[in-house]
């Protein structure tokens, strides 16, 4: 299935890149987790200034 450690090591990585940063989720309204996070952090502040 990989050629060597370091081959497994990259696509995992690459795998991981791609869930976390472009993959959208439906349990976060398809939005990606980085944007999830974004926007709750912008919830946050909206509510703390008012």
């Amino acid at each position: 299935m990989f050629a060597n450690l370091r081959h497994a090591r990259d696509l995992i990585a690459a795998w991981r890149e791609d869930y976390n940063h472009h993959r959208p989720h439906s349990s976060l309204h398809g939005l990606i987790p980085r944007e999830y996070h974004q926007r709750s952090v912008e919830d946050q502040n909206l509510n703390r200034a008012n």
